[in-house]
């Protein structure tokens, strides 16, 4: 369907049972996935074993609550759109950072989701109150932080997609041996150009479906190869999955809390513009006060549900921006659409054999999945950076952001020497704020924004580094 045809259902329509239900399914396997990932990742890299299908439970249930309040915009909360919320890859580094706290202090699974749970629930305020203060935040909402952050974030998190492909995090510290053998590497292989082929050759709807069916072929060899254990689905007991808040209990750490609070404002501006896609799919104003009012309801959506997520044991949760696509796809944008989506997530969520299911999947077979999702994440960004001008003030900035987090993320012994050398809980804080790479080049890039501000002359590097007139400057640029 082309950007400028006409949409079958609008904004306020309310299709028959038949098509929502359709036009839900649609929108329920282009993220699946996505809502799931993120869960496996965090419960496969800390060691959290029996616990995984109680959380994929919790992902999938918070995240069709949080779809339904996005569409419904109870109390105004919400964008009153499609918008399927879902667990945020933007948060794994820091999550498991927070993770590995609670572990290096020996806690075990409880005390380890307790602390991410915790800091993600106040964590979850700062994107609410960034809701309310949107219009003040335009020095910093700019296509230079938001393209820099996205990308380091998906450069980030390659590493653990690559990791997964040959084997896993456990293979690679245990059993360091069967790491990247054979075995592991053809069935990440597999998955990759499963997902190749199924965007080269595969109509609208296998694209759309390229993750589960590359994921699917890789399951289907790895059970021909012997690579499978069932026997996690056969140890779930109980047959419902029921919500109980703060199920592993709450704790707190400054050191974990900085870089979750730093993400959460990252999110916010991604988010800003997911919904500013959805509303040029859905035919809705991207101008006025109705649409920086639906920008702001929105982001208040993300994080009311990122609070909620946390309250029922599941990671910050975030709008996905796949489903603009489903949007157009389809030509349905009605916003009760999001209402069924939220009922089918709500009720594969209250079963936790769907989520054991998923945890006999071989990290190869996922690894070969995230590590296309995670660099789709990284080209986003570059994306949005290809809208910057390269003037003297922007080329600095991007080069101390990316030097900044590029230089933690592949010589991490800089930051680990620094905070052994201060000690205590200040050397905590500052290996845990200078430590990700997504904090380092956020906050490289949002300090530089605002301290360079706007360099008064114009620059063409094409020309010479000299200061241009406003007569020249107009000449320059026509």
């Amino acid at each position: 369907m082309s950007e400028n045809s006409e949409l079958i259902y609008k904004l306020d329509d309310n299709p028959s049972n038949k098509e929502s239900f359709f036009a839900a399914i649609q929108h329920v396997l282009a993220s699946f996935i996505g809502i799931i990932t993120p869960t496996l990742i965090i419960g496969g890299v800390l060691g959290l074993g029996d616990e995984i299908p109680y959380l994929i439970s919790m992902a999938l249930m918070v995240s069709g609550v949080g779809t339904i309040i996005q569409a419904k915009r109870p109390m105004g909360i919400g964008a009153g759109m499609i918008c399927v919320q879902g667990t945020s890859f933007a948060f794994l580094s820091s999550v498991l950072a927070a993770g590995f706290i609670a572990k290096a202090n020996g806690g075990g699974p409880d005390q380890i989701l307790s602390l991410i749970f915790g800091v993600c629930v106040l964590g979850a305020f700062v994107e609410i109150a960034v809701s309310q203060f949107l219009d003040k935040l335009k020095r910093v909402i700019t296509p230079v932080v938001t393209g820099t952050v996205i990308t380091v974030i998906g450069i980030s998190l390659i590493k653990v997609g690559f990791t997964d492909l040959a084997g896993g995090q456990w293979l690679l510290t245990n059993k360091p041996e069967l790491f990247a053998s054979f075995d592991n590497l053809f069935l990440g292989g597999l998955v990759m150009v499963a997902i190749i082929v199924a965007h080269k050759y595969g109509n609208q709807w296998v694209r759309l479906s390229s993750i589960i069916i590359g994921m699917l072929i890789g399951m289907i060899a790895a059970v021909l190869m012997g690579k499978v254990n069932f026997s996690a689905i056969n140890q779930v007991e109980s047959i419902i999955s029921l919500p109980v808040p703060f199920k592993y209990g709450f704790s707190f750490d400054i050191a974990a809390f900085i870089p979750i609070a730093l993400i959460y404002l990252i999110t916010a501006i991604e988010t800003s513009g997911d919904i500013t896609a959805n509303c040029m799919v859905s035919k809705q104003p991207i101008a006025g006060k109705s649409y920086i009012k639906r920008i702001q309801q929105g982001i208040l959506g993300d994080g009311v549900n990122s609070l909620i997520a946390g309250l029922f044991n599941t990671f910050p949760n975030t709008t996905f921006s796949q489903n603009n696509g489903v949007i157009q796809l389809t030509g349905i944008a009605s916003r009760y659409i999001g209402v069924w989506i939220g009922g089918i997530l709500i009720v594969m969520g209250l079963f936790p054999h769907i989520g054991a299911l998923f945890r006999a999947v071989p990290n190869s077979v996922l690894g070969g999945a995230t590590i296309i999702m995670f660099a789709t994440v990284a080209t986003a960004g570059v994306k949005i950076l290809t809208h910057v001008e390269l003037n003297r003030k922007n080329m600095l900035t991007l080069a101390v952001s990316f030097g900044m987090g590029l230089g933690v993320l592949l010589v991490p012994e800089v930051v680990n020497t620094v905070s052994a050398n201060i000690g205590g809980d200040l050397g905590s804080i500052v290996k845990s704020i200078f430590g990700s790479p997504i904090t380092a080049s956020g906050l490289s890039v949002i300090i530089l924004t605002l301290f360079l501000g706007e360099y008064p002359e114009e620059y063409n590097p094409i020309i010479q580094d000299f200061p241009l007139d406003g007569e020249h400057s107009a000449k320059v640029k026509s």
